[in-house]
């Protein structure tokens, strides 16, 4: 009798066990029998910070991951920097030349930037008067931009042309400025020509060569493609007709040197003659193989700082921001290797697989080819994902840092309409991604002593995308 008993009660106590997995395993044939899903590639894991697992599907095969890269990227730099880095760029006065302005970058995205609350040209004002304290205005100033922290491969190489020249594919450089951008204005109101360019803001110099066509749907389809560091720009797509001012925006091609103008022009207004202004591209290529390099050295007299790392995360996170992505990865990569002949980039991805290897985390899915997920080449699985999003709860220091970091579904970001007015709004913090074929979310559901890690990674999908995020949304309430 009395085992009896206790066989009653240990099945009392597994059947909600056992009836929450029976429903889950429903929950998640019901999303993979959507139609949309028919051809598609999926993983999925879902794990309570504990590391166990509630639902699996795939979980080791690696896929397309887009811009939920951008978890690994940003928990990496919160790791290995900490909420509190600043990046800093120096003014200083050339020890050889004492007319001469330096200027010397250390990879800050924020220069300028129009996020964060930033007012953009503020910074240039900080500069100037501090200039004005250091040169006379009565000789003639040159200007030298040091920018090869990074070295000078802007951009990965697995980027496609389609991107190559947009404002998301900038490239990323010792000193970069206006989140390397700027916004390219056309009038599309006649019908006997292509669309009739109007202005850029900021003003830039760039050969354009236009090829666009406009169109009737009201969309924007129009596309700016380039090679970094040049300044010749071909214009393709089509963009809305009738319109008195309609805008694209494209990539700053060599951001130092456009700062390096943007502070002449100014300086030029406090009464200064500006004589060259150059940057260490040329010196940079004429050092790589000399054993006694020569390098631009001068005596700092200010030290810009940027926004705090904690910040450029979150912004990074919930705005999807490609252009700090990079920055971030490249950083990462320049701390372990101070070396500025070590490709930055390169040395970002090892440092990534390095240190969450030695977490104890299974990184053998992990392929990476940039820092934000705009490569189509990027892959790794929804395990690991989940396993890194486990570890930045339950072991890292930074976890309300990089919790706040994530995007509430419901209410801002770029998942700012996910799940919402269902009751998960505001309850799961989650980096969305998205490129051509691909759908996938990335973070942490969390209602009081509840808290799971997710992944769900779509490839391939065919038909409309928002059919695929609505069967994704319908999921998320099935198990959660």
């Amino acid at each position: 009798m009395k085992r009896q008993l206790q066989h009653l009660l240990i099945l009392l106590i597994l059947t909600p066990y056992v009836l929450y997995a029976q429903e889950n395993r429903s929950s998640l044939q019901t999303f993979l029998n959507t139609p949309e899903l028919k051809h598609a590639s999926i993983g999925i894991c879902v794990k309570d910070i504990t590391g166990k697992e509630l639902i699996s599907y795939n979980p080791d095969k690696a896929y397309t991951p887009a811009s939920i890269l951008k978890v690994v990227t940003t928990a990496t730099a919160l790791e290995e920097l900490g909420p509190d880095f600043r990046y800093t760029t120096t003014l200083s006065v050339d020890r050889n030349r004492e007319n001469r302005l330096v200027i010397e970058g250390h990879g800050d995205p924020t220069l300028g930037t129009k996020h964060l609350n930033n007012s953009p040209y503020a910074f240039i004002d900080q500069w100037t008067e501090k200039i004005k304290q250091f040169f006379d205005s009565a000789k003639s100033l040159d200007i030298m931009m040091v920018d090869d922290y990074f070295g000078y491969d802007g951009i990965s190489d697995r980027w496609i042309y389609q991107d190559i020249g947009n404002y998301y594919a900038a490239g990323s450089y010792g000193i970069s400025v206006f989140d390397n951008t700027y916004e390219l204005f056309f009038n599309t109101t006649r019908r006997d020509t292509c669309p009739i360019i109007i202005k850029t803001e900021p003003t830039i110099d760039l050969n354009f060569q236009n090829a666009m066509n406009l169109n009737y749907t009201g969309k924007d389809n129009g596309y700016i493609h380039g090679t970094p560091l040049s300044d010749t720009r071909l214009l393709t797509g089509d963009i809305p007709a009738g319109r008195t001012s309609f805008s694209i925006k494209g990539d700053i091609p060599n951001p130092p040197l456009f700062l390096g103008k943007v502070i002449a022009d100014r300086l030029t207004d406090e009464g200064y003659k500006i004589g060259n202004i150059d940057n260490t591209h040329k010196q940079y290529n004429d050092n790589r193989f000399l054993k006694n390099r020569n390098i631009v050295t001068g005596d700092a007299f200010y030290t810009h700082r940027s926004f705090p790392l904690k910040d450029i995360i979150r912004e990074t996170n919930v705005k999807s921001n490609n252009h700090y992505a990079e920055h971030l990865i490249r950083t990462i990569g320049r701390m372990k290797n101070p070396d500025i002949y070590a490709p930055a980039l390169e040395k970002g991805i090892q440092e990534i697989e390095t240190f969450w290897k030695d977490k104890g985390l299974e990184t053998s899915s992990l392929m990476l080819f940039d820092g934000s997920g705009l490569a189509p080449s990027n892959a790794v699985s929804a395990a690991f994902v989940c396993d890194l999003l486990v570890y930045m709860q339950a072991k890292s220091k930074y976890s309300t840092e990089f919790l706040e970091s994530l995007p509430k579904a419901g209410q801002e970001g770029t998942v700012r309409n996910r799940l919402k007015g269902t009751r998960l709004a505001g309850k799961i913090s989650m980096k969305s991604g998205s490129i051509n074929g691909v759908q996938c979310f990335a973070g942490y559901y969390i209602d009081g002593d509840k808290k799971y890690a997710f992944t769900i990674m779509v490839n391939k999908f065919t038909g409309n995308r928002s059919q695929t995020i609505k069967a994704i949304d319908k999921l998320f309430l099935s198990i959660f």
